[in-house]
């Protein structure tokens, strides 16, 4: 979560009656967000967006194995096509293993890269290399793709541009964060279970005693003390900013619009059952509705999937099954809203699994195959594109790399591949230099 320690603030000299009274008014409500906001506000006049496609992607932190789900080998040894057995998709020839039935029926409705090639076999270097399109570089922490498009497209209404739900992503080495591009940039975290009886988001959500009533009483209160003490700042158009700002905030938790994006009561229940009463799925579905109220990226966060040991047991009983559940139903949920064409949907992971089953009966780290999926923003439904050789071990045909499924995103959301940003030092930092999957495009 954002936590900006506002009586810090290198702008102001001492702390005035004005300052006192922001602090109470906002913290309590768990308001960190002015200086944040103040800065996203810019972003939209870094550059102009040529598309306005929105985006959700679904992160599998620890590495899905390519293997065990959308890349079988039916015709290998039992020690590399392990235990699960094929099925058919509506595409002939193309199977799936039989731990992910609801993706195979719905295969015609997104796209399958089997030909990612992942150059790396490392957590934590992965979350950042994967969701940035860019190596890990100690001197140049580059931005992932949520921090790019809140700092290329800005706001759109009272909702953070970028949005993370849940916390499975390895930080370590820089993954989903803003690198370069500052805090203000950084994903509105929200770690609160969607699948909870009594849901609620810590940042916008007054604690109990504090009625909406009584913040706008405060908010009348801080207005009349900043133009009481407006002549008398030393430095009023620094307060003036920060006040902007303030009121940025408190307009994001007001606004019935926020509000509304988190009401998942109001859902039908058969929607919700539909993606699954689980956390996964009823992520799956918050990112639709923050979609819907104007947030542009969504990462969806999943922890659990480094299968060292009982890989098979674990994907078929608690990893697979959310996901083969809500992710299609997503996707049929965005298209009968009419919001799949200007929806960008991704499935990425760390890497690819080993094509030995190991002692343990798990996969170990695999650096050169992997899989990754896509759908809307006029991804071709159906295609399956790459091929790795017999044991899954190597790409062989149509390999792409991190770089190229950026290059990807980025083009289909509309931000150009050759923005450049400036760095804290000043210096011209090209964030984009792959190139776009052509048979995507």
């Amino acid at each position: 979560m954002f936590n900006i320690d506002l009586m810090s603030n290198p702008t102001c000299q001492g702390i005035s009656r004005r300052h006192l009274l922001q602090v109470g008014s906002l913290s309590g409500l768990g308001l960190s967000l002015p200086m944040l906001l103040k800065s996203q506000q810019l972003a939209g006049s870094e550059g102009k967006p040529r598309r306005d496609v929105n985006c959700i992607l679904i992160w599998t932190q620890g590495g899905t194995s390519h293997h065990d789900t959308f890349d079988p080998k039916p015709e290998a040894p039992v020690s590399i096509r392990g235990e699960f057995n094929v099925i058919n998709t509506p595409t002939a020839g193309v199977k799936f293993t039989e731990a992910v039935p609801r993706m195979a029926r719905e295969q015609k409705r997104f796209a399958l890269l089997r030909g990612w090639n992942p150059e790396n076999g490392s957590h934590g270097t992965a979350d950042q290399y994967v969701m940035s399109g860019r190596k890990f570089n100690q001197a140049v922490p580059y931005p992932c793709y949520g921090s790019v498009v809140s700092y290329y497209k800005g706001f759109q209404t009272a909702m953070p541009p970028f949005v993370q739900l849940g916390s499975s992503i390895d930080k370590r080495y820089g993954g989903g964060s803003p690198g370069i591009l500052g805090l203000q940039h950084a994903a509105f975290e929200m770690l609160a279970d969607p699948n909870a009886e009594k849901f609620s988001v810590r940042d916008i959500t007054p604690p109990t005693g504090i009625t909406m009533e009584r913040v706008e009483r405060r908010r009348a209160i801080l207005a009349r003390i900043d133009k009481l003490q407006q002549s008398i700042d030393l430095q009023p158009s620094a307060y003036g900013s920060l006040d902007e700002h303030y009121k940025t905030a408190l307009n994001m938790i007001t606004s019935p619009n926020t509000k509304k994006a988190f009401a998942m009561d109001e859902e039908s229940s058969q929607l919700r059952e539909a993606y699954g009463k689980n956390r996964f799925g009823q992520s799956c579905l918050l990112a639709r509705r923050l979609i819907e109220s104007g947030v542009r990226f969504v990462t969806v966060t999943d922890g659990g999937w480094d299968t060292h040991q009982n890989n098979f047991k674990t994907l078929k009983d608690s990893r697979l099954p959310p996901v083969d559940q809500a992710l299609p139903q997503l996707l049929i949920d965005l298209e009968e809203r009419g919001l799949l064409e200007s929806t960008l949907v991704c499935w990425l992971t760390d890497f690819g699994r080993t094509p030995m089953v190991n002692s343990a009966s798990g996969r170990d780290h695999w650096a050169t195959a992997g899989f990754a999926i896509m759908a809307g923003a006029g991804i071709p439904g159906g295609q399956v594109l790459g091929a790795t050789d017999n044991e899954g071990g190597s790409v062989v045909s149509d390999m792409y790399r991190s770089p190229d499924i950026a290059t990807t995103v980025y083009q289909k959301l509309g931000i150009p591949s050759d923005l450049i940003v400036q760095s804290p030092d000043d210096r011209p930092i090209q964030l984009i230099e792959g190139r776009p999957i052509k048979e995507w495009m």
